[in-house]
This record gives C-alpha cells, sequence and structure tokens, in this order.
C-alpha cells in the first residue's frame, strides 16, 4: 500500500514499506521487485550523494581496462542504469553529517524533488529519515550487517577521498580484473574529483534545467570531506552525535569526519 505525502512545492513523494520514494519509482515497484541479477551481474548500492556517480565510473574505468574513449561512449546513467527508476552488491557510505549537507544542496537544486526548505528545516527531515528513499541510518546499517553474508565489497567515501589508488585495487581485484600499474594510475588521474566535474558524461550537465538546476547549486559541488562544519550549528552537532550514537549502537562501523 502506498501513502502519498506532502513535502513540497516541486513534487510529491509515496511512502513503500515505510520508505519515501519518488511517484515514478513506486510506479514500477513490481517489475523492481522482481528484478533477478545474473551471477556475473555488478550491482552499486548507495545511499544518495554517497558517490554514486564515483564508483559507476571508477567501475566503468575498470571494466574497459582504463580507455578513456570507451568510457564517453555515453552518459553515465546510461552506462549505469537505474534500477530503481531494474541487487555481488557493491555498497558505498559516506559519512551522515557530509551526506546530509550534499543531500541538501542536491535537493535545492533537484527540481523532481521537494523543496527541502530551510538547513534548520531539512536537518529535522533528514534525521528522521523523511527523504526520497528513506534513511542514512537504516540504509547504512542494513548493508553493513549483511557484508559478511553475502559477496559485498563495502566502500567508504572517505577512504576513496584518501587512498583512491587503494580503494580502486579493491574495485578491481572484486571485480576479477588484473590491471597493470599504469592503467590503474590512469584511472585514478580519469576518475578524480576535478576530472569528473568537468566532464560532461559524469557531470549532468546535459540534463535539462528543469529536471536539474545547476544555477542553484552544481550536481558535482564539492566533492570534499568535512564540510558538515560550514552547515551544523553546535546545537545541531551535539543532537546528531546523540541520535548517532542510539541509532548504529552495535555497530562496529567508523567513519572518517573530516580529512
Amino acid at each position: 500500500m502506498a501513502l502519498t505525502t506532502e513535502l513540497g512545492q516541486q513534487t510529491q513523494l509515496t511512502e513503500v514499506a515505510g520508505i519515501l520514494l519518488q511517484t515514478s519509482t513506486v510506479g514500477n515497484w513490481s517489475q523492481i521487485q522482481n528484478f533477478e541479477a545474473k551471477p556475473d551481474d555488478l550491482l552499486i548500492c548507495t545511499y544518495p550523494k554517497s558517490g554514486t556517480t564515483w564508483i559507476q565510473e571508477i567501475v566503468d574505468m575498470i571494466e574497459q581496462n582504463g580507455d578513456v574513449e570507451k568510457c564517453q561512449r555515453a552518459l553515465i546513467q546510461h552506462r549505469h542504469p537505474f534500477i530503481e527508476w531494474a541487487r555481488p552488491p557493491q555498497p558505498s557510505a559516506r559519512n551522515a553529517k557530509d551526506c546530509m549537507v550534499s543531500y541538501y544542496h542536491f535537493q535545492r537544486m533537484n527540481q523532481k524533488l521537494p523543496d527541502p526548505g530551510t538547513w534548520d528545516d531539512y536537518f529535522e527531515t533528514f534525521i528522521n529519515g523523511k527523504v526520497a528513499w528513506g534513511s542514512w541510518f537504516d540504509h547504512v546499517r542494513g548493508w553493513w550487517e549483511m557484508k559478511d553474508r553475502y559477496q559485498i565489497l563495502f566502500l567508504f567515501y572517505e577512504d576513496i577521498k584518501k587512498d583512491p589508488k587503494h580503494e580502486i585495487q579493491k574495485v578491481m581485484q572484486f571485480m576479477g580484473k588484473n590491471l597493470d600499474e599504469t592503467v590503474l594510475d590512469k584511472i585514478v588521474q580519469e576518475t578524480s574529483f576535478e576530472k569528473m566535474k568537468e566532464n560532461p558524461m559524469t557531470n549532468r550537465s546535459t540534463i535539462p534545467k528543469s529536471i536539474l538546476d545547476q544555477s542553484i547549486s552544481p550536481f558535482m559541488r564539492k566533492g570534499t570531506v568535512g564540510d558538515w562544519k560550514n552547515h551544523f550549528t553546535v546545537a545541531q552537532n551535539e543532537m546528531f552525535d546523540e541520535i548517532y550514537r542510539k541509532k548504529m549502537e552495535g555497530t562496529s562501523i567508523n567513519f572518517c569526519m573530516e580529512l
């Protein structure tokens, strides 16, 4: 059963099994639920604004053996289609504070998502999980608890920022690929934030302003670790830390909050 929830002027989200989703996704829900992965499928499972485009491009560069021209064959969203617009999975997680900030700016410019309101409004919305694709806490905790039971490679956004070569090697090994050092260095270079921000195949610059208005905020905004400190008040930081402690109690997961 789906319940429509009014969250803003731009669009509506619809609740399915306690998670708010775009109405277009809900319309295809039975097809999505019946999706069956093939043994050699690689599925990227990220919470919004946690490095989705980044890991998509890394995976494609590895699959194409570092061939830049082949990776220019189509827009990233066509090379890696979203099953929710078609689950070994490869989750990627980002610390919740930076994720919240990035999601806030993304929702400001995404004309297909509800207007997030002020930062203070959005802070409450996010911590209560009332955003598209649900609670960060539930998503991250759920995948973390499954990672040792299935063929899952769990990556951290902050680790890729800190040591991209090492993390890309992990992805490469997970994919069963063996690329030489020269190709690996090329992939590191071509998947840097700076390169991808200027790459029309990854920066979503071809998407109409009526969908993603990049005059409000660029799709690839900063790509840093620790920007949350420019948004959180002292009171919000203390409140969030207490909520995080309660919701993530009993898990062994640890996030880097600044580099």
